[in-house]
């Protein structure tokens, strides 16, 4: 057996110690192992990174938030710094495109969520200080003097990543100490990402045990971890079994388990919106659907639209863009095998096949994209049809009318997003299609696309189950996506220098406080 690279315990980089095998990364578009070996780790590592997490968890709550703006800040100059290396890592490992995705796309999104987050603790607004000067009472969010389990996903190797991405970012600027179980379909970029971090902690002076990395676990040590009491919150992106699983462990350990599961992001085109621009339409949704082989939580799987004439062009035009497409490189055996699989339940409920599909040819983990359709009854009796088929693959669900259209958006489970497009004579149609569709999902979108995410605080990637496990919180978005990780402090007739700063009578930081029911960044008492 040869050597296996380390993992980032306690503070530093070392051998695992009861490691039960080990994994290499695989290139997706030969579907063949590449590179060292990596560790699957054990219950020693498990509680070894625990403990030790556990160990600085007071230090870093109490620690200076400036000092921790400065990591983030630093961490993501890193990550720029590395870029050309991290792009290139993530391409062998995903079969990303460099450009302009990677490069272009994700790395920047990722320094920006950094930054993003930097700000926000500068600015403490993640905390939101109430002062009640009448009752004597003081609250405001906290670290939880526990650390953060972050399960990252195999979708986004940066902007998710669990020692990058919006989770990490979120622990650690609420000052957390983060567990990242990185994905194995990336572990050499995880690997170099963690590198960056861990040097950027050390220079910040923050303590180096307030990350810990594990590439790897067996399922049942992963749910073990997962239902640990000693830590404060767990994330997860991934798939709504694994990670219900992983919430039922939680959820029994009294563990706040903040999940993305799967969503099939309905897009509804009125019959307005296909009269005026159906063909352009057609394209852009071929266009949605494909990006990055279907591997968006956002992807639109599901499009509902009327039967008639512009509806059937409409179809058409996509279909011969379906049936045209070249094949996609998916990233793993696994997300292909589960992606024919979904296709597969489709049909069995009554989906027909109408472009695309056929068996890829070539190396690796390629498959066609997959248009498929079914009609509005069809549609609603059988919750099959509202599975997520994971890549470029979509169920046109044709419907006579509004009233079914409403009926199917009222039939739906949660979602992340749900989009209407309506033209000119579309708009009593549009509101009460909106209407229904509002309590369904996250993001109500208006004749876009769901694909993007932006990284803007007024964005909410989250919405109700089974998109994800509580409808109240973002995966995305700053300051909104801190508050995952925190706890609420209250204090009563607490004296003055025994409050944070951010509740004391004096506000020196300018921190926006909400003080007898009105914001301002003014010292208590200071006139109005």
């Amino acid at each position: 057996m040869g050597a296996r690279e380390p993992v980032l315990i306690e503070g530093r980089w070392q051998a695992s110690r009861d490691a039960g095998g080990d994994f290499r990364a695989f290139d997706p578009t030969r579907g063949t192992p590449f590179g060292p070996a990596f560790p699957v780790s054990g219950a020693a590592d498990a509680e070894a990174a625990l403990a030790s997490a556990c160990s600085v968890a007071d230090e870093l709550a109490a620690a200076d938030p400036e000092r921790i703006a400065d990591f983030l800040e630093a961490y993501a100059l890193g990550i720029e710094h590395d870029g050309p290396d991290l792009v290139a890592l993530a391409h062998l490992e995903t079969a990303l495109p460099i450009e302009p995705r990677l490069a272009k796309v994700e790395l920047p999104r990722t320094t920006g969520q950094l930054r993003q987050a930097a700000r926000a603790v500068r600015e403490r607004s993640w905390t939101q200080p109430i002062i009640d000067t009448m009752t004597g009472l003081r609250s405001h969010l906290a670290p939880l003097h526990k650390p953060v389990l972050i399960f990252g996903p195999n979708n986004f190797p940066f902007a998710f990543n669990a020692v990058a991405g919006s989770d990490f970012a979120s622990a650690i600027a609420a000052r957390n100490p983060v567990i990242a179980k990185v994905h194995p379909s990336h572990p050499a970029t995880s690997q170099r990402l963690a590198e960056l971090a861990h040097r950027a902690l050390v220079e910040a002076g923050l303590p180096a045990a307030a990350l810990q990395v594990l590439y790897h676990l067996d399922p049942a040590q992963g749910l073990a971890l997962a239902g640990d009491a000693r830590l404060g919150a767990l994330a997860f992106t991934g798939s709504r079994n694994a990670g219900l699983a992983l919430k039922a462990r939680a959820d029994a350990a009294g563990v706040p388990a903040y999940l993305e599961l799967s969503s099939v992001n309905p897009v509804f085109l009125l019959e307005g919106a296909l009269r005026e621009r159906g063909e352009a339409l057609a394209q852009e949704f071929f266009a949605s659907c494909t990006m990055g082989t279907g591997q968006f939580c956002t992807h639109p799987g599901i499009v509902v639209l009327p039967r008639g004439a512009d509806g059937d062009a409409f179809v058409d035009a996509a279909a011969a863009s379906f049936a045209q497409a070249p094949s996609g490189v998916m990233f793993s055996r696994g997300v292909l095998d589960h992606l024919q699989q979904g296709l597969t339940d489709w049909r069995e409920a009554g989906a027909e096949l109408v472009a695309g599909g056929a068996a890829a040819e070539g190396e690796g983990y390629r498959v066609q994209p997959a248009l498929l359709s079914v009609d509005a009854a069809t549609f609603l009796a059988d919750r099959r049809l509202q599975s997520e088929a994971f890549g470029p693959a979509s169920l046109v669900v044709r419907v006579d009318g509004i009233e079914q259209a409403v009926a199917i958006a009222q039939g739906l489970e949660g979602n992340l997003t749900g989009t209407i497009y309506a033209g000119e004579p579309d708009a009593a149609d549009e509101a009460r299609l909106a209407a229904s569709l509002r309590p369904r999902v996250g993001r109500l979108i208006a004749s876009r696309m769901p694909t993007g995410v932006a990284v803007s605080p007024a964005m909410h990637h989250g919405g109700p189950y089974p998109s994800t496990g509580h409808p109240g919180f973002t995966a995305v978005g700053l300051p909104a996506a801190i508050r995952r990780f925190a706890a609420l402090h209250c204090y009563d007739h607490v004296r003055d220098e025994l409050l944070p700063v951010e509740l004391r009578d004096r506000n020196p930081g300018g921190i926006a406080r909400q003080v007898d029911g009105r914001w301002t960044y003014d010292d208590l008492g200071a006139a109005p």
